[in-house]
């Protein structure tokens, strides 16, 4: 009975093993060091390349990788089509903190949350 299991087991491990190696040398997405799936590689924006997308908060921008418009061009082509745009400042207007300064904490809180600490300040604000 118990080599049943372990048998089993091990054809598991195998399994996940073998669908690992097949998802790797592909540059769709990396996994942050905290485990949160970062952007896509490929639609970060040209300007940006030199910035770290690889964890869960953008510093840059002051919010999260995955929602990070200024960061990512499919991202942002989702916030156009739902009209959720500040052509001032060329970022979601849900993102905007030149117009909304209040957004920043709201943005804040979520970080905080999430690591029990303050935020660093968005680059852009220093």
């Amino acid at each position: 009975m118990r080599i049943r299991y372990w048998s089993t087991g091990l054809a598991a491990a195998i399994s996940v093993l073998g669908l690992a190696a097949l998802g790797c040398g592909q540059s769709e997405s990396k996994v942050g060091k905290d485990g949160d799936k970062g952007v896509a590689i490929a639609e970060v924006a040209d300007d940006h390349k030199g910035h770290d997308h690889s964890g869960w908060w953008c510093d840059e921008h002051g919010i999260p990788e995955e929602i990070c418009a200024q960061c990512n061009n499919k991202v942002a082509a989702d916030y156009k089509r739902q009209g959720d745009w500040c052509k001032e400042h060329d970022r979601p207007d849900s993102q905007c903190f030149i117009c909304h300064p209040e957004l920043e904490a709201k943005f804040a809180a979520r970080y905080e949350a999430k690591y029990g600490k303050r935020p660093p300040k968005p680059e852009e604000h220093k």
